[in-house]
C-alpha cells in the first residue's frame, strides 16, 4: 500500500490546464495529425491527452483555427469558412486524370473495395499506373485481403486523404444529392450506358468521350 502511494506521488500528473497547453504545443508544431497514443507517449507520465483534447477543442470553437479529428488522429487546422484566405498559397503539383478521380471516388464510397469491383463499377479496366499514382500520393492504401477465392487485396482511403479534404471519416463524404447540386454529376450518361475497354483491356486516361456511373441511387 505504501509502495503504491509512493509511486503515485512520484509520477503526479500536471494540472489539466498544463496538459491542455502541452497538447496544443504538439499539435501546433506537427504538420501531420497526431493520435492520442502518440500524444500520451510525448507527455509526462499520468497525463490524459484525451481529456485535454476535449477542453482544447472547446476553447478553439469559433476561432480562426480549430482542433479537428482526422480519422483516429487530431490536428490544428484553419476554420473552413476562412479557407479562402489561403488560396493564393495553394500550389497544384499534379492534376489527376479522369480515371484516377473515378477510381479514388469508388474507393472512398465503396471501401474496402477490390480491383475487380472497381473495374466492374467503372466498366473499364484499371491500369496499374492509376492505382500506383493514388498510392504514391498516399490517398489510398492496401486494406485487408478478402476471405474469398484468390484472397484479393482491397483498397481503402488513407488518413492523408481525409485530412486533405477536411473530413473526420469517410462517413462525412458528400451524398448523391449534394454531388448533384454541386454540378459534379450533371454529365453522367443515361442509366445503362457503360464505357467499353480499349483494345488490350487497359483504360485510356485521355478519352473524354463519356463518364462511367460512379454512384448508385
Amino acid at each position: 500500500m505504501v509502495e503504491q502511494e509512493t509511486e503515485k506521488s512520484l509520477f503526479e500528473a500536471p494540472p489539466m490546464g498544463e496538459q491542455e497547453r502541452m497538447v496544443e504545443a504538439i499539435l501546433f508544431a506537427t504538420a501531420d495529425p497526431v493520435t492520442v497514443r502518440d500524444l500520451a507517449g510525448r507527455m509526462p507520465h499520468g497525463c490524459d491527452p484525451a481529456e485535454a483534447l476535449v477542453y482544447l477543442r472547446k476553447r478553439y470553437e469559433g476561432r480562426g483555427v480549430r482542433v479537428v479529428r482526422v480519422g483516429d488522429a487530431w490536428a490544428i487546422r484553419t476554420a473552413p469558412d476562412l479557407g479562402f484566405l489561403m488560396q493564393k498559397e495553394t500550389v497544384e503539383v499534379r492534376k489527376l486524370s479522369r480515371a484516377a478521380i473515378e477510381t479514388l471516388a469508388i474507393v472512398a464510397y465503396h471501401q474496402p473495395v477490390t480491383r475487380a469491383e472497381i473495374e466492374e463499377i467503372r466498366g473499364v479496366s484499371v491500369s496499374r499506373g492509376t492505382v500506383d499514382q493514388l498510392i504514391e500520393m498516399e490517398w489510398i492504401r492496401f486494406g485487408r485481403r478478402r476471405m474469398s477465392p484468390g484472397r484479393p487485396v482491397t483498397f481503402v482511403v488513407t488518413q492523408e486523404f481525409l485530412d486533405h479534404f477536411g473530413l473526420e471519416s469517410a462517413r462525412d463524404l458528400p451524398g448523391l444529392k449534394e454531388l448533384r447540386s454541386a454540378g459534379l454529376l450533371e454529365n453522367r450518361p443515361p442509366p445503362g450506358t457503360v464505357l467499353t475497354a480499349k483494345d488490350g483491356g487497359e483504360e485510356d486516361d485521355d478519352d473524354e468521350s463519356g463518364q462511367s456511373e460512379l454512384f448508385e441511387d
